[in-house]
């Protein structure tokens, strides 16, 4: 049985996503960015507020303001990223033999376009390392950081045709107050206040390239970046595995004991090994059921009652209780600011 990708209604909070809108502040009027926000279905941005966002927003934003700003990386590292760069990228790695070369190709290329940082390629061991070395002394952009990496894990993924497995990720900025939502994007141990930012493959994943079409290019440009920013992995951790046994499972077995038995382990060894995720099952649980609540709310066309009913609630009241819990708001008025007046 195919279960569906884990991630399928991830989310991530609206702080993980804040540098980035720094950065188009530096590229677009109050008014210009205001109007990308509506655009992309994302409300005004309140400090106070514990607002998700999906990844059809991001998604949206990114495609937006890659043109509308002509910078493909939208401000976040300091020379900008002229339009088709991506594409490219795309066409100089796709030419490569085999993942290493690939990775290679990747970073000969940023080279080229980025003054203040560069990339170094080198092998540790068993894995082969991707580092990011500043050239000046500018703090690093946190969001910048991140979609670097992933795009670079997802230009791996896609010339392997399946997600490539990763071994590490470091970054050299301190541990944020969002750190959770980086399990959502990297499938690997993530670890902060490094040295340097980088990504670790395990040379023994880092086979040959699958041949990849023109056309296939198309479709990746057209739907970046859907197909890289969110990971499908459901083999990194436990945490993602049990997520993964959720999404396939209705809510009315969706326990622990059903959970191990799927993992094939006891109940006591899945808490363990949650508990060294950071996590635990009922954790696991309610995240998902946020995200399908956001999903839903969102789309506006299921009435409240019915979507607790989804995912399991007794009673309208109890999920009204559990929503604000995770949110901070009530579903009603998550619905309400869930997309901007026109």
């Amino acid at each position: 049985m195919n279960h569906p990708a884990p991630t399928l209604f991830s989310t991530v909070s609206q702080d993980f996503i804040q540098d980035w809108l720094v950065a188009l502040e530096t590229l677009c009027s109050a008014s210009h960015l205001q109007s990308l926000l509506e655009r992309s279905d994302l409300p005004p941005f309140d400090a106070n507020s514990q607002r998700r966002v999906t990844l059809d927003q991001i998604v949206r934003l990114y495609q937006l303001a890659a043109v509308e700003t002509e910078d493909e990386m939208m401000g976040l590292w300091s020379r900008p990223i002229r339009p088709r760069a991506l594409q490219h990228l795309l066409t100089s790695v796709r030419e490569a033999t085999s993942l290493s070369s690939a990775l290679y190709r990747f970073s000969t290329f940023w080279n080229l376009l980025l003054d203040d940082y560069q990339f170094s390629l080198s092998e540790r061991e068993e894995t082969l390392v991707l580092q990011l070395e500043p050239q000046d002394s500018q703090p690093p952009q946190r969001f910048g950081h991140m979609l670097i990496l992933k795009l670079a894990h997802g230009l791996l993924s896609w010339l392997a045709r399946h997600e490539v497995a990763v071994h590490a990720v470091t970054f050299a900025f301190e541990l944020p107050n969002f750190e959770e939502d980086y399990a959502v994007i990297f499938p690997a141990p993530v670890c902060f206040g490094c040295t340097n930012t980088s990504i670790a493959f395990d040379k023994t994943v880092l086979g040959p390239v699958h041949l990849r079409s023109a056309p296939d290019l198309g479709v990746f440009l057209e739907n970046a970046p859907r197909d890289w920013i969110f990971t499908r992995s459901s083999a990194h951790t436990q945490a993602l595995r049990v997520r993964s046994f959720l999404v396939a499972t209705e809510w009315s077995e969706a326990n622990l004991a059903n959970a191990a038995h799927a993992l094939h382990m006891t109940p006591r060894t899945l808490m363990r090994r949650l508990d060294t995720d950071g996590t635990s099952f009922q954790l696991i649980k309610d995240a998902l059921r946020r995200d399908i609540a956001i999903r839903d709310l969102q789309a506006g066309d299921k009435t409240i009652d019915a979507i607790a009913h989804d995912l399991g609630f007794s009673s309208g009241a109890n999920f009204h209780k559990a929503f604000q819990r995770w949110t901070g708001n009530t579903p009603n008025s998550y619905r309400r600011t869930a997309i901007p007046a026109v």
